[in-house]
């Protein structure tokens, strides 16, 4: 279980050209994942081999400074509550201002490491100036510059040192789904009914995830674990309408599970929150079901439904090859029904494919439709595998890997979904040099 790191401060002093500096490092390294890269305000980065999640709280809040004044507080309480480790960011050009001591005065108080980061500094004179800082009264503060990385590698030895080791969880072999998405979309409801009057659940477990809470669930002779984001409590200095809330809430239980049943409230539609859960998700390479609950409350006509979801499948393109489902949990329409696609979903990113029949099903088709030629060179592809990870990842093998550009790859993750049926689940595909 990864270790989460918050950035905070006020806005502009630099967390996101620090907070995208570690995150490309490290997506660099892993390999380029296909699909669009979103506004991002969380991601998985490793230093000195120890992986930890990082999460860009400033990039929550949009607003003029003054709304910014109150919802600053709000994010740095809910870092303290949620964070291992909080990285403090402050700005050597405009020195130390009174929302700087605002939130300097918050983390003076709490038992976490704080690592107080003067940003800018890229010069002797602003090395100088940095010295006003100590005035926050956190101690010892690190000079970087994040533009060009200067610094950093102190900061980070430093972060990676102080964060707890994780016990190894006791790894409970049964599948886990997440029940995640936007305050007051029916998570909490979905789960109740479901299990409410059910006598099938056979246990609660409480959260292996400190306050996820955790439901062991048997029906149609499947076992799962359910986990319940919205159960997570409840901090009443935080609104409930903070996007970041939601997000912070969704973050380990997605990093946890095998499939996420996103929860999207009908009323509101697929709006931004939703998305950023979504891609969270995607990003993590878990199985999804999207579940359009409230639909009772939709005025419709034979085509409301079809609508709805081709605007879907707009907003989460190129990953469209994902289950959904129209729920309500008022009149517990349909909610078998997703739990039956969940587990579909489950056993498609589960799915193994024998080296021989990949290579007969795809060859004659790549074969027929060969990646386009670049300068002059022609790309052959040889031989295909899938990569023994615990989720679906192909390797292409051919002789120019460098020449096949992503148009080339979602055509054969294409093919592979139509061949093999990956409803539900990101599958990555990787040119390898035969």
């Amino acid at each position: 279980m990864s270790n989460i790191v918050a950035v905070v401060g006020r806005p502009n002093v630099g967390k996101s050209t620090f907070f995208n500096r570690l995150i490309k490092r490290r997506e660099a390294i892993v390999d380029a994942v296909s699909g669009v890269t979103r506004d991002r305000h969380y991601g998985k980065t490793d230093w000195n081999g120890k992986e930890f999640s990082l999460i860009d709280t400033g990039g929550y809040v949009v607003g003029s400074d003054d709304i910014f004044e109150a919802e600053i507080d709000k994010q740095v309480e809910l870092a303290i509550d949620e964070a291992d480790a909080i990285i403090f960011m402050v700005d050597v050009e405009s020195g130390v201002t009174g929302m700087d001591e605002d939130v300097a005065q918050l983390l003076r108080k709490i038992k976490k490491p704080v690592f107080l980061v003067v940003n800018k500094v890229d010069n002797n004179k602003r090395l100088e100036d940095a010295v006003e800082f100590y005035a926050l009264g956190l101690g010892e503060y690190y000079a970087i510059a994040s533009i060009n990385g200067s610094g950093t590698g102190d900061l980070l030895d430093a972060v990676v040192a102080a964060l707890p080791e994780k016990e190894e969880e006791e790894q409970d072999e049964l599948p886990r789904f997440a029940v995640v998405g936007r305050p007051n979309a029916g998570k909490s409801s979905f789960i109740n009914a479901l299990i409410g009057e059910e006598r099938y659940i056979v246990t609660d477990i409480a959260g292996t995830t400190r306050d996820a809470i955790d439901t062991k669930y048997n029906r149609f002779g499947f076992e799962f674990n359910l986990v319940d984001t919205a159960g997570i409590r409840r901090k009443s200095k935080v609104k409930e309408d903070l996007e970041f809330y939601s997000v912070m809430r969704s973050v380990r239980a997605i990093e946890h599970c095998d499939v996420c049943l996103v929860v999207v409230d009908a009323t509101r539609g697929f709006d931004g929150q939703v998305q950023n859960i979504f891609w969270l998700a995607e990003r993590n390479r878990k199985g999804v079901v999207i579940l359009v609950n409230k639909w009772d409350l939709i005025e419709k006509d034979t085509k409301t439904a079809k609508d709805f979801e081709k605007h879907i499948r707009e907003q989460i393109a190129p990953f469209t090859d994902v289950p959904i489902v129209f729920i309500s949990v008022l009149n517990k329409q349909r909610i078998f029904k997703a739990i039956e696609t969940a587990v579909e979903v489950y056993q498609n990113r589960a799915k193994r494919i024998k080296t021989s029949v990949l290579n007969e099903t795809l060859l004659p088709i790549i074969e027929h439709q060969p990646p386009p030629a670049y300068k002059g060179k022609f790309v052959k592809i040889k031989y295909i595998m899938q990569l023994p990870t615990p989720q679906p990842q192909f390797a292409f093998f051919c002789n120019l890997p460098q020449y096949v550009k992503e148009p080339y790859k979602r055509f054969l993750e294409n093919k592979l979904r139509d061949q093999f049926d990956f409803n539900g689940v990101p599958v990555s595909v990787y040119m390898r040099k035969k």
